[in-house]
């Protein structure tokens, strides 16, 4: 019992790690978009992000055959390690002989520490909670402290940059970064002494393919598109928001505030979850979330006054409604992440941690859905862009009601 008490806090632990990472990559588009490498392109700004999902398409699979090879322990604990080396080249790229290119290289670094350390953390979770309802129930719970790591990423950039300018550079986000970097090799040194591997261990390999389930592909098209909306929906938003006039600190507050409430989503399902299908909770979350951004989307010109938390003091803000009604989908897509994982991998057995390794190649979808979506946004406008996730929570819909039926 204790081993177990241990082997879920520390998951929990790495859940809040990887958010916070994860989410750095998006406000920090505000930063490299004033540079004369990136020349104003919302596309070019995202692309740090594009890199730290497409390291999920390369690693995603040889992580599962490392969770088999290691374990649990050693592989969280080689992803932190990487992640680390990951945050440090980003440093450098603000240095004087960094850049663009270099700050892509670590992002992508930081890509393949993330993808090990989910590829433990949500079988692991999963397993923990007896799968099913109570599965989804430990996942969302671990989702919690996910989101509220994720919420302070955004904040903490916008506030430090401030106005964005063309003398805003990536020195100004240091204090963030030493701060991923103490956390990643700090949890590295913590691991080794943590009885993980004692609970349960991954080394029997299924006689049956996971991608023999046809429940289970449709369930990574579903992580594919699900991930790169959740990213595009906010970052989009802090991008808009900033062409707009508005400051860097309103945009990360924006971004943040999106987080946070899948936070309080993950935190309020993680209550009840067991007591609801999963496949109710996911097509529920999904209608709602498409509501929520089809009605932003005409609602462009009526203004509201919201508060907004500057990073030293609270403004009021005079904003379209187009942004708090974005921001509320956070609350919907809070469920979503463990709805489809929990889904998928529903009646798979021992394949379920080499399927979860092909889950995290499907990750990818995070940077490159972001990036088609500010693609359509250059092209064509922000607002406009948002048929990407009106798609996304469409299809949705109908995995969980249909395509997730074993």
């Amino acid at each position: 019992m204790k081993s177990r008490r241990t082997a879920i806090v520390t998951m929990f632990a790495l859940y809040g790690l990887v958010a916070f990472v994860t989410t750095l990559a998006a406000p920090l588009a505000t930063v490299w978009k004033t540079q004369p490498e990136i020349a104003g392109s919302n596309a070019l700004a995202m692309l740090g992000n594009l890199m730290n999902y497409l390291a999920y398409l390369v690693m995603g699979i040889p992580s599962g055959a490392l969770l088999h090879r290691l374990g649990y322990k050693k592989t969280a604990i080689l992803g932190c390690v990487t992640g680390g080396a990951g945050i440090a080249i980003q440093w450098l790229s603000g240095a004087e002989h960094g850049g663009f290119l270099v700050y892509l290289l670590g992002a992508f670094t930081s890509g393949v520490a993330l993808c090990l350390l989910n590829v433990v953390i949500n079988p692991m979770l999963n397993t923990l909670g007896g799968g099913g309802s109570g599965g989804n129930q430990l996942n969302l719970i671990g989702g919690t402290f996910n989101s509220l790591c994720g919420a302070l990423t955004p904040l903490l950039v916008g506030a430090l940059v401030g106005t964005v300018t063309q003398k805003t550079s990536l020195a100004d986000v240091y204090p963030v970064l030493y701060v991923a970097m103490a956390v990643f090799f700090t949890a590295a040194a913590v691991l080794v002494f943590l009885p993980i591997d004692a609970v349960t261990e991954p080394r029997t390999r299924s006689t049956r393919h996971p991608l023999s389930w046809p429940h289970f592909r449709w369930g990574l098209v579903g992580i594919f598109l699900f991930m790169g909306t959740s990213i595009g929906i906010a970052g989009t938003l802090n991008l808009w928001l900033v062409s707009m006039g508005y400051s860097a600190a309103t945009g990360g507050f924006f971004f943040s505030a999106y987080v946070m409430l899948m936070l309080v989503g993950r935190l309020a399902a993680g209550t009840f979850a067991h007591k609801i299908p999963v496949r109710t909770l996911l097509a529920v979350a999904s209608a709602l979330a498409l509501l929520l951004i089809v009605t932003g989307m005409c609602v462009t010109d009526i203004r509201l006054a919201v508060p907004v938390f500057t990073g030293t003091s609270i403004v009021r803000e005079v904003v379209p409604l187009t942004a708090p009604l974005f921001v509320i989908c956070g609350l919907c897509t809070s469920v979503m992440w463990a709805g489809i994982f929990n889904l998928s991998v529903e009646g798979l057995g021992d394949a379920t941690a080499s399927a979860s390794g092909w889950f995290m190649t499907m990750v990818v979808g995070g940077g490159l859905i972001p990036l088609l979506q500010n693609f359509i946004a250059d092209k064509t406008g922000f607002l406009v862009s948002y048929v990407v996730p009106s798609g996304v929570f469409a299809y949705l819909i109908l995995y969980s009601l249909k395509l997730s039926k074993r």
